[in-house]
């Protein structure tokens, strides 16, 4: 038998879906005091209530590529680059918001409402070999 490449041949088929409706969460927090230019306003897990007015102890895991989140300041959509998110229990789950220099100062009583959404994927593959 002569020298020869062997290959296989594969057709595969994969078919994700979505559920209709993903997890929306809505967590509300209303800051205590002034957040002056050039600082950072830390927002612990259980600082914030759910938005029928249950206490939080835990902020959720962000799947990759399956999640993200949106927080308002006084209504006001604000920029992802001021924003960091870190999931966890009270102690380690927190919210940063960086006000940067330049800009207003978030006064106190101000609403802020942070929004996790999570989208629940599913694949399924359907591989057939050719022979």
């Amino acid at each position: 038998m002569a020298l020869r490449i062997i290959k296989l041949f594969a057709q595969a088929t994969t078919t994700t879906t979505t559920t209709a409706k993903p997890t929306v969460l809505k967590f509300v927090y209303e800051t205590v005091e002034q957040t002056t230019p050039g600082t950072t306003l830390t927002i612990d897990a259980a600082s914030f209530e759910t938005d029928s007015g249950a206490a939080v102890t835990e902020l959720p895991e962000l799947p990759t590529d399956n999640s993200y989140f949106t927080v308002e300041i006084n209504g006001a959509l604000q920029m992802q680059d001021l924003l960091s998110y870190t999931p966890g229990a009270t102690g380690v789950g927190k919210l940063e918001i960086d006000v940067p220099l330049g800009s207003d100062p978030i006064e106190a009583q101000t609403p802020i409402v942070l929004e996790v959404v999570i989208f629940d994927p599913e694949s399924i593959s359907d591989t057939t070999i050719i022979t």
